[in-house]
């Protein structure tokens, strides 16, 4: 038997994934560049999120993360594979994610990595696609010396900031 084909259907089905997966990118994008209005943009008002070191609302979590990001010198979230699981205005979701952070331990750089999953739970409110529960699942994590020696031998190459002072935030083109 065919699966009838409604247009309709498709299009508020591929614009909600859209919009979820807008969400997760700007969860991920301030928390690497310490922009905390842009993480919290993320969730819905009344969002609860379980990073494992902490558990409550999003306003305590985007406080915690920026805090705990903000004593690194710098960290690249990286999303992976998207699974989204569409029920009218809720949706479930997985989102794999792998993570560099740069950190001093007992004097040294160090490269903390780490790997796993976000648990979602999203739900569109006010025409707004956003997270409403979200727990992270670590898979695995393991700390290096820090290896710079591509930066160090090429001065020239640009740099990421944070807090504004990236160029993505900038765009300041000198041509």
């Amino acid at each position: 038997m065919s699966k009838t084909f409604n247009l309709e259907a498709e299009v508020r089905d591929l614009a909600a994934r859209r919009d979820i997966y807008d969400a997760l990118c700007r969860y991920m994008r301030g928390q690497d560049r310490l922009d905390p209005v842009l993480h919290r943009s993320a969730f819905h008002d009344g969002a609860y999120v379980d990073c494992g070191l902490m558990n409550g609302t999003a306003d305590e979590f985007v406080a915690f993360a920026q805090g705990f990001l903000a004593g690194m010198g710098g960290s690249q979230h990286i999303i992976g594979q998207v699974q989204i699981d569409l029920r009218g205005d809720e949706a479930s979701g997985e989102v794999y994610f792998y993570a560099w952070h740069r950190m001093v331990e007992d004097g040294a750089p160090k490269d903390l990595l780490v790997a796993g999953r976000y648990v979602d739970e999203y739900a569109c409110r006010n025409g707004a696609w956003r997270i409403v529960k979200r727990r992270e699942l670590v898979d695995w994590a393991r700390t290096d010396p820090a290896a710079d020696g591509f930066l160090g031998k090429n001065p020239g190459v640009l740099r990421g900031g944070r807090r504004g002072e990236d160029f993505s935030q900038k765009r300041n083109w000198d041509k």
